[in-house]
């Protein structure tokens, strides 16, 4: 039941940052939203930030699961990083509120901590899109410098989240995704 109603705070918080007003979050305001006592909120999390979290967590979870997924049913590094784009584009895309926390938005005036850990998922995506290079240019004998490239591809992404999160949910990140994939991948 607890394990419930703490998901259920999550899916509220989730829902709350997809507005395209981008209003700052309380947790009065949660609260209102789930029927529930401020003090009910606080009986499954501490603070505020432990929610923001709960949120990073399940993005983690959920992208990582994404990335392994891609590489291991695809050995050819260029259509690895062409997936693994596509699949980061599509969960923003399907999230909006998540898309919110991975550019920071939703995160401004909350604990620093929060910011460092999505810098630190930038990171390891980047990584993986690194190795995915460096797989393709070993197979393929293509010249290219897989740590300029994979910023390259990060930057990309955080750029296409960043506008649909701008646009008030309206620029949608798969728009032109194909196109701008295959030109940042040859």
């Amino acid at each position: 039941m607890a394990g419930e109603r703490k998901q259920q705070i999550l899916e509220t918080l989730a829902k709350m940052l997809e507005s395209p007003k981008r209003e700052k979050i309380t947790t009065a305001a949660l609260a209102a939203k789930l029927d529930v006592s401020e003090a009910a909120l606080y009986r499954h999390f501490a603070n505020k930030a432990q929610m923001f979290e709960g949120l990073i967590t399940f993005i983690e979870e959920t992208i990582f699961g994404l990335i392994n997924k891609i590489n291991t049913e695809e050995t050819d590094g260029f259509r690895q990083i062409q997936r693994i784009i596509t699949m980061l584009l599509a969960f923003g895309e399907k999230n909006p509120g998540m898309t919110r926390v991975l550019i920071g938005d939703a995160l401004v005036n909350e604990d620093e901590k929060l910011q460092l850990r999505i810098n630190q998922l930038y990171d390891r995506i980047e990584v993986t899109l690194k190795q995915s290079l460096k797989i393709s240019v070993a197979t393929s004998g293509k010249k290219v410098m897989p740590e300029a490239q994979a910023n390259l591809l990060i930057c990309y992404v955080i750029g296409r989240w960043q506008q649909f999160a701008k646009s008030g949910f309206k620029r949608k990140p798969l728009e032109f995704a194909s196109v701008q994939v295959s030109y940042l991948t040859n």
